[in-house]
């Protein structure tokens, strides 16, 4: 368990832990930080060594870590993660792939990785991530934790390295529904909360029709179990056949987005990049304005289906991810067929900015896997809340 600890901290990782406040919600608990959040007199890498080395101590903490702090909240580590956030597998070529504490022949998920890792394996009792495109959400259904991705502009992204800004939205782990909801009432920027309770869940045909047969039925077979805390269940599809249009769309925008973020730095240090990311980062490049302008309608009709299916006190039930993690050892061919199915469920929370948490509800062959919820926009204190109700039915 060591090594499986070990492996998800960067190399120039804190050399103590940084202590909070003496009191607070967070008082007692240690936190890891993915490499992305400014901790002041440190300097991020974003999963880059490159990066790493052209970055200065940061001059102050990042809205995250000094929230985290003030909450009383010991702050252990610095964790692993893709580089560039541009993955969803976990693997990072300089610092190494976070080992999967649940299944260890496995990937962790990316690209809060080295988060996801360390909390599954108990070297914290909570991390933070950040989610663009499934960083959170992926990681924490095969490290079989609770996982958030906030309603877009909830978590202060202040100090954070960007990604995709259209997409960028802050989240954390924990491995018990306690903690995990605990979180929210630190993080969340509560003049944007929209409570409500749940009136409707709606099972999303087109998105289970994508994944492994065997989720859906442990996720019926779940549900039922716990039917009396949850309202009647209905039947909708979301992209229907469009589900592939709608993953497109969200590729270009993002690969345009990131260009803009990271191409000046690419262009002076491309060649330092890992293999893969050196490959996205081209294709990024070759975005055109065309292509944007191409993607936009589809991308307004993805915002505006995911409104209505999500009118206030409706939760949309879904697959985290499409199957269980993947081998580390699987071929390239394999991985890229990963990231595309993953993406066709994960694109529907990003685009629409809309919260999504994943719960720990099952295995496959000894792996685990999510069964995640998305609710209407500020709607986080309630899929927390039902985290917590939801816990009395997991096996």
């Amino acid at each position: 368990m060591m090594q499986f600890r070990r492996s998800a901290f960067v190399p120039h990782d804190l050399k103590a832990p940084l202590s909070g406040r003496a009191s607070g919600p967070l008082s007692g608990l240690t936190v890891a930080v993915k490499d992305m959040y400014d901790i002041a007199g440190e300097r991020v890498s974003g999963g880059s060594p490159a990066w790493l080395a052209a970055q200065g101590p940061a001059a102050a903490h990042s809205a995250v870590v000094d929230r985290i702090l003030q909450a009383g909240g010991t702050i252990i580590g610095k964790t692993v993660c893709d580089e560039f956030f541009y993955s969803v597998t976990g693997m990072n070529a300089h610092y190494g792939t976070p080992v999967n504490p649940r299944t260890p022949g496995r990937i962790p998920g990316g690209s809060s990785a080295g988060s996801a890792a360390a909390c599954g394996a108990g070297a914290c009792d909570l991390a933070i991530g950040s989610d663009t495109a499934g960083s959170v959400r992926v990681p924490a259904a095969f490290c079989g934790l609770y996982g958030l991705r906030v309603t877009h502009g909830r978590i202060d992204l202040r100090g954070a390295m960007a990604m995709a800004p259209s997409f960028d939205a802050g989240g954390w782990f924990a491995a018990t529904p306690g903690l995990f909801a605990r979180v929210g009432s630190v993080l969340l920027d509560e003049r944007a909360a929209v409570q409500g309770s749940v009136s409707k869940l709606a099972w999303l045909g087109d998105a289970f029709g994508r994944a492994d047969a065997r989720i859906g039925e442990l996720a019926r077979g779940f549900l039922a179990q716990a039917a009396a805390i949850l309202p009647a269940m209905t039947e909708v599809s979301a992209a229907g056949e469009e589900i592939d249009a709608w993953r497109e769309a969200m590729r270009v925008k993002q690969a345009a987005e990131v260009w803009q973020t990271f191409g000046a730095f690419v262009r002076q240090h491309g060649d330092q990049l890992g293999p893969g990311i050196a490959e996205r980062m081209r294709v990024a490049s070759e975005i055109s304005a065309d292509d944007l302008r191409k993607a936009e309608p589809t991308l307004v009709r993805v915002r505006k289906r995911m409104e209505v299916l999500t009118a206030q006190g409706t939760l949309l039930v879904l697959p985290t991810c499409a199957s269980m993690a993947p081998l580390t050892t699987a071929s390239a061919t394999d991985l890229d067929r990963y990231r595309i199915d993953t993406m066709r469920l994960v694109c529907m929370a990003s685009i629409s900015g809309l919260p999504q948490m994943t719960i720990p509800f099952a295995t496959l062959e000894g792996a685990p896997v999510g069964l995640s919820f998305i609710g209407w926009r500020g709607s986080d204190e309630v899929l927390l809340d039902l985290a917590l109700r939801l816990a009395r039915h997991l096996t």
